[in-house]
């Protein structure tokens, strides 16, 4: 398969991508100033010149944005759209956009996270991102044409990540980066569609 990874000079990308290629996949890497094409998933003109770039993908994986934390007290709309832009708007797009440009077949495969789930101090902004591709995913699986599909990867905090993000989430549980990137291989390589995958360890 031809596979767009989204973010695949990130932290799950590192693994991600040598896991897709040594099954096979033609991956192409795209991200906002590394990668093998460019793209900004808050530039909704970038996406489509991603896809006119790198036409009829039989698969695209994002793992790329991350939303910011927030403390209540002084959060805004403003900052709450602001922090979706990428990581909600910027997903859907790709889909949205995507239907129209990908292969008969084509899977998507989103990122949400834990916070839609469980609620965590300082993450109001990521648990409303999260809940939404959540209930994006079950509606465009509905209603995508030509034999595509889409799901969405919801982890905990990444065990590769545990000592940059430990000290903001006290107890808990990391799942595995071996165990993520299956799941990613997974809905890339499976039949599934309109599935929220929780990986939280």
């Amino acid at each position: 398969m031809r596979i767009i990874t989204v973010g695949g000079s990130g932290t799950i990308g590192r693994r991600l991508v040598p896991a897709l290629r040594s099954r096979g996949h033609d991956v192409i890497v795209a991200g906002r100033t590394s990668g093998d094409v460019h793209v900004d998933l808050a530039s909704p003109p970038t996406i489509e010149a991603m896809y006119r770039e790198v036409p009829a993908v039989d698969a695209v994986v994002s793992i790329a944005a991350h939303g910011a934390l927030d403390d209540f007290r002084t959060l805004t709309s403003e900052a709450l759209h602001a922090n979706m832009r990428a990581k909600f708007f910027g997903q859907a797009e790709l889909v949205l956009a995507g239907q129209h440009h990908c292969a008969d077949g084509a899977s998507f495969t989103l990122t949400s996270g834990i916070f839609a789930d469980q609620a965590w101090p300082h993450v109001t902004g990521g648990g409303a991102i999260s809940g939404a591709l959540h209930s994006f995913v079950l509606s465009a699986a509905l209603e995508l044409g030509r034999g595509m599909r889409v799901n969405v990867v919801s982890p905990t905090m990444i065990g590769d990540s545990v000592d940059a993000f430990g000290e903001q989430f006290p107890g808990m549980r990391p799942v595995p980066m071996n165990e993520l990137v299956d799941h990613y291989v997974q809905c890339v390589e499976g039949d599934d569609t309109g599935r929220v995958i929780r990986a939280y360890g």
